[in-house]
């Protein structure tokens, strides 16, 4: 049995809700109820009584939980007792990055990490195919997309618009689209991963779905070719904000069709155990926060971003 589910079930007692729980310990829903099914499988028996409108302790929970949140205090008194040991920021941090995101952003901001830090020795990974925490022998890593496995543990980074972009001289030499319609007399640039291309790109417009089949010359699995393929002007490309930012304050490319958005996407620190959510881990999460709420402040000033649409 986990520690770290054990501490789940406390927090779903405590607030008679795993949705709270879980916002709580600063999780998703689906892997606090993850959790709380581990123990009571270990245990043989269930803790809560659930209905559609409420939770509370079986007969088996109420002898439990006071028993375990007597052992969960010993255990937190021993840890505040090394709590000197546990605040030092040091050791390896081993963390796994998208491509376009990893080079251009994330890299710099480590590198900022470690002069504040200097005890710390990075190991990074910068690659756009799935990770495997095992495999590749990563202990965190900065992905775009809300985690699908109940098991992985993490924390929620920012909401990430996404955006069509092209090169001024590209529109000046090709047309400007004014409505999705328009988007398949122009070339598209693709992301494409383990054969499937993502060509198909869905907008937005009040409530207003549009799905557009598109065709291009260019796709490529490295998310940071396609951006440098936008930016010499080779077509257009749907891309996260962040992944543009910096061209895009810079006035190398514009965003197309404002009025119509792709779907954002979130932004997520994620590891496969809360034991290797280390004081060096949660420091990076703030730091990451910042720097994605910063860019994103930079972009509405600039009027690249509608404030109204983020959600930061």
């Amino acid at each position: 049995m986990l520690l770290e589910d054990l501490q789940v079930v406390l927090k779903v007692a405590e607030f008679r809700s795993i949705t709270a729980a879980a916002t709580n310990l600063d999780m998703r829903t689906a892997t606090a109820s993850a959790a709380l099914k581990r123990v009571e499988n270990a245990l043989g028996a269930e803790l809560f009584i659930r209905t559609t409108r409420s939770l509370r302790l079986s007969s088996v929970g109420e002898r439990y939980i006071p028993q375990c949140e007597q052992a969960m205090l010993m255990l937190d008194q021993a840890r505040q007792n090394m709590k000197d040991d546990q605040d030092i920021v040091d050791g390896e941090l081993r963390i796994a990055m998208s491509s376009d995101l990893g080079r251009n952003l994330a890299i710099p901001w480590l590198d900022e990490f470690m002069e504040a830090y200097p005890d710390v020795i990075l190991r990074a990974s910068i690659s756009d195919s799935n990770i495997d925490f095992y495999r590749d022998s990563v202990d965190i890593a900065l992905r775009y997309g809300t985690p699908s496995d109940a098991n992985l543990y993490g924390f929620k980074i920012c909401d990430v618009p996404g955006i069509l972009c092209a090169t001024q001289g590209y529109l000046d030499k090709n047309g400007t689209p004014k409505h999705p319609h328009d988007l398949p007399l122009h070339n598209g640039l693709f992301y494409q991963l383990y054969d499937i291309t993502h060509d198909v790109w869905e907008f937005l417009r009040d409530g207003t779905d549009y799905k557009i089949k598109m065709s291009g010359d260019r796709a490529s699995n490295d998310g940071d070719l396609v951006r440098r393929w936008c930016v010499a002007g080779k077509g257009l490309a749907v891309k996260s904000c962040l992944d543009m930012s910096a061209d895009l304050l810079a006035g190398k490319v514009v965003n197309v069709m404002p009025e119509f958005t792709p779907r954002s996407t979130e932004l997520w620190l994620i590891c496969p155990s809360r034991q290797l959510i280390t004081p060096a881990v949660r420091l990076l999460r703030d730091t990451f926060k910042d720097k994605t709420k910063r860019i994103i402040n930079q972009l509405i000033k600039k009027g690249v971003l509608d404030e109204a649409t983020v959600d930061n």
